[in-house]
């Protein structure tokens, strides 16, 4: 059976500033979350690469904080 590819990988930045590194099967749900956060009003989703499978961006996740990328809890 193939793999689907509903995950994202994305960057949320305020200017060009990233201020947190993510994945989400919603992007536009996502967005509007980060959104409401006080003084993440004026950020947008940048996208980083093409969706993927769940576990593929789960490893970049885990890559980008090893790397330093601001993440969630």
């Amino acid at each position: 059976m193939p793999t689907s590819r509903t995950a994202y990988k994305y960057h949320f930045k305020l200017g060009n500033r990233i201020v947190h590194t993510g994945i989400t099967s919603d992007i536009d749900r996502r967005e509007a979350e980060h959104q409401r956060s006080p003084g993440w009003e004026r950020g947008h989703i940048f996208q980083v690469g093409a969706r993927t499978t769940r576990a593929a961006a789960l490893a970049w996740e885990e890559e980008q904080r090893r790397t330093g990328k601001p993440t969630g809890p």
